[in-house]
């Protein structure tokens, strides 16, 4: 089985679209969907509730207003499957992308992939990303999508809470522990650009808040831990600059 964590506020807008992508799934595999209701104050839990009706495969947790790290560590408790994947609310994935990353997995801890950008209306981005992008080294994306987990490979991990930027977090504490994993050649992920989302425009206090817990991950660790974590925050703080 696999399960999929969608933590949801407010993405009425994306919602369907996104449960639609998850349903379409080719794999033979069973699927857990897990849809976190972060307390929305849009019509997202009536979609979420109509759409459970209709698919056992859908489960519906809800929780107070906490932030989507809250609902993620929420939904991991939750988790029944042997697999376990991430995707926000208001993108979706290609109809082989679990089948995609099964295949894949054999002898590694997560299988990682790439993602195109899709505008808000669902239509693809040209340009940069458009056409796909795919990371070059294993660090290199820091977002918990994208990607396949063995379930024991992050059972003892959880997001932080209260950071903006949590998934960065996530993903030092996933590289520390030494695991493997394998890239595959493929951008089934479809990223929206989302101007009214939380990392669409810059936290300047979060950003120094990450990189003082970052820091303090690498305390103590192997060099080859320091390095990957000074990497991670010279390739954000890059990041950060960009328009």
């Amino acid at each position: 089985m696999i399960s999929i964590i969608v933590p949801i506020y407010n993405a009425e807008t994306f919602l369907p679209r996104c449960i639609d992508s998850l349903l379409a799934q080719t794999t033979t595999e069973p699927l857990q969907i897990l849809l976190v209701d972060d307390e929305s104050t849009d019509q997202s839990p009536d979609i979420m509730k109509s759409y459970a009706a209709r698919d056992n495969r859908i489960t519906v947790l809800s929780q107070k207003h906490a932030g989507q790290s809250v609902a993620r560590n929420l939904a991991m408790r939750h988790a029944e499957g042997d697999y376990i994947a991430f995707l926000d609310a208001d993108d979706a994935l290609e109809p082989e992308w679990c089948e995609q990353h099964l295949a894949a997995i054999s002898g590694v801890d997560y299988v990682q992939s790439g993602y195109k950008r899709i505008s808000p209306d669902g239509k693809p981005l040209k340009g940069t990303s458009g056409e796909g992008k795919l990371p070059l080294y294993a660090h290199q994306f820091t977002s918990p999508c994208m990607r396949l987990y063995r379930r024991n490979t992050i059972r003892d991990l959880r997001f932080a809470e209260g950071f903006i930027y949590e998934d960065v977090l996530f993903s030092a504490d996933l590289w520390i522990k030494g695991v493997r994993c394998r890239i595959i050649p493929y951008t089934g992920y479809l990223y929206t650009l989302n101007p009214h989302s939380t990392t669409a425009k810059r936290h300047p206090d979060d950003e120094k808040r990450l990189f003082a817990a970052l820091r303090a991950k690498a305390v103590g660790q192997s060099l080859r831990n320091k390095l990957i974590v000074l990497l991670t925050i010279t390739r954000l703080k890059f990041h950060f600059l960009l328009p």
